[in-house]
């Protein structure tokens, strides 16, 4: 019992990571039907933005502590959403009326940019930092061991719940939410009303990428060890869960990303830990041949 309430624990610090970047997935997708490929780097660029911060902020002996992390989370958030503007302006906006195919061999060409960029510029060695926030409470024990929630999983799934509530209030209360909910209903016919369309996708790629940020911060206070290579394997692994929990919907992305959080823990801990990946995958093709849209999808309407 007290080991299956720490995987409990664990999977669901994981999920909150996973459903950040997947709503970023989602987000794009729901309003220019495109995947995003590059998503899963602007995460890794997020991290290693924050990684950066922290040794500048440490070397300045300026900050420490929460006052650290919160500049950290800040700065990594300016600069992966300027990154988000200027991949949508400079590689998305002048293929959006082209074939198909044309924005997803961009966007995958930027994926590798930023991988090589990172590993030229950062070096190939994975980068190990001290942990920020030791320690935790303890929530049970069962014998020698202890079931603890650590603080750098409460931050997580604080930091994650705020930012999805802020999101939410966002997407259903303002000017910017109704324009993007129009947009993803009908773009042209919103353009037709005034909406600046252009802006709009804009705004949602720069909304995606400070979300990627927060998760790659979020993901170095937690495992204390990044690399170049990590913004791939998390990009797919977010990208399976916002098709599980069905492409185009933020609650679904969110639920995906628990999901498949879940999924490695529990697999890891009573399974082979090899094998992890290959369960999570498994579980999206079944929910796929059952429920195609996903578990919280909805149907396209087709237009004619």
């Amino acid at each position: 019992m007290a080991y299956a309430l720490q995987q409990l624990i664990n999977g669901i610090s994981l999920g909150m990571i996973y459903g950040l970047i997947a709503v970023g997935y989602t987000m794009v997708y729901g309003i220019i039907g495109m995947i995003n490929f590059a998503h899963g780097d602007v995460f890794m660029v997020g991290a290693f933005v924050a990684l950066i911060s922290l040794l500048l902020l440490q070397a300045g002996g300026v900050l420490d502590g929460p006052a650290a992390i919160l500049v950290m989370l800040l700065v990594s958030m300016a600069i992966t959403a300027l990154y988000g503007w200027t991949a949508e302006r400079v590689a998305y906006r002048p293929l959006r009326g082209s074939f198909r195919l044309a924005p997803l061999i961009t966007a995958i060409g930027l994926s590798i940019v930023l991988q090589n960029f990172v590993q030229v510029s950062q070096g190939a060695r994975p980068k190990p930092t001290e942990t920020l926030l030791p320690g935790g409470w303890e929530v049970m024990r069962d014998g020698a061991f202890v079931v603890q929630f650590s603080y750098s999983q409460m931050l997580i799934i604080g930091i994650t719940l705020a930012v999805l509530a802020v999101f939410t209030v966002l997407v259903t209360r303002t000017p910017l939410g109704r324009a993007m909910r129009a947009c993803e209903q009908d773009r042209k016919m919103a353009a037709l009303l005034g909406i600046d369309t252009d802006r709009t996708i804009s705004l949602t790629f720069v909304i995606g990428a400070a979300l990627a940020a927060v998760a790659g911060t979020m993901y170095l206070l937690r495992y204390g060890v990044i690399d170049f290579y990590i913004g791939f394997l998390a990009g797919v692994k977010a990208f399976t869960a916002a098709v599980l929990g069905g492409i185009g919907s933020l609650p679904g992305a969110v639920l995906g990303g628990l999901l498949i959080g879940l999924i490695e823990t529990f697999w890891s801990a009573y399974f082979s830990v090899q094998y992890k990946d290959v369960a999570a995958f498994s579980v999206l093709v079944l929910t796929l041949i059952f429920l195609p849209t996903g578990l919280l999808g909805r149907q396209e309407v087709e237009k004619v």
